[in-house]
């Protein structure tokens, strides 16, 4: 019996001890700036490389993919976790093809910036960069936010009870404790998150039109995640289920038709 309670009790006093290292470096399990899954695609286009003011001595890498300010609307992309901003290149290249000024910036300590990446942090990297185009002249009427992956999170946030012209979401989750806990069944993450990202209850604020992108083998974040947030959402929306793709999509001529259709119908 003694030996059971002295097996027990390491074992609880291990598992705490595990707690205690994840709680502490969490954000360098969920941030990922280093990691490049992508490939690099050539670049079709001209942008103009700047970097937006966030914080006392923090600047963000940005790229300008500039047509016509005043004529076409925005897309302000909003990268997902991991790589840099030539990792979207391919998306880029794509969306270049359309009637479509696109700022993409990168979040803190990715892309060489400085910064620590937190859900706060990146809530503000994403409005400095919509009051970056403010300043330009575009009204925040013509910005689509649109967010990849980590991105959708950041979209949904500053998308609620504003005026945006829409918001495209690209294999989006409920809330980063439920796409944790796929991970972690182990560990009680809805006690040890920092950063929760709780798009979930936060869509239902959202007024403008959704488009929302998943592919049915996500492997990373379940499709049923973008169908429930689908089904959460207000109306105007749309849901796009991509059959063959799995967390990144591949951006082909039917996935870029789509994008175009929703775009010139708001």
């Amino acid at each position: 019996m003694k030996h059971i309670y002295i097996l027990i009790s390491s074992a609880l006093v291990i598992y705490l001890i595990l707690l205690t290292l994840i709680y502490i470096n969490q954000r360098k399990l969920l941030y990922l700036p280093s990691e490049n899954n992508y490939l690099d695609d050539p670049i079709n286009f001209t942008y103009n490389e700047f970097f937006i003011e966030v914080d006392k001595d923090v600047k963000i890498k940005s790229w300008l993919i500039e047509k016509d300010l005043k004529k076409y609307k925005t897309i302000l992309f909003l990268h997902g976790n991991a790589g840099n901003l030539f990792n979207r290149s391919y998306k880029l290249n794509r969306l270049y093809e359309l009637n479509l000024n696109v700022l993409i910036i990168s979040w803190r300590s990715f892309s060489g910036n400085q910064g620590k990446p937190n859900e706060t942090n990146l809530y503000e990297d994403a409005k400095k960069a919509v009051k970056w185009l403010n300043g330009k002249g575009v009204e925040t009427e013509n910005i689509i936010l649109y967010g990849e992956s980590l991105g959708t999170g950041v979209a949904i946030e500053i998308g609620q009870n504003n005026k945006f012209n829409s918001i495209i979401l690209e294999s989006p989750y409920t809330s980063m404790v439920k796409a944790a806990k796929i991970y972690y069944p182990y560990l009680p993450v809805k006690f040890l998150l920092k950063d929760k990202y709780e798009s979930e209850k936060k869509i239902k604020n959202i007024k403008t039109p959704i488009l929302i992108m998943h592919g049915k083998k996500d492997n990373i974040v379940p499709f049923h995640m973008g169908k429930k947030l689908f089904e959460i959402a207000n109306k105007p929306k749309k849901f796009l289920q991509i059959e063959e793709d799995d967390h990144m999509l591949s951006f082909n001529d039917n996935l870029l038709l789509e994008i175009q259709n929703f775009i010139n119908k708001y």
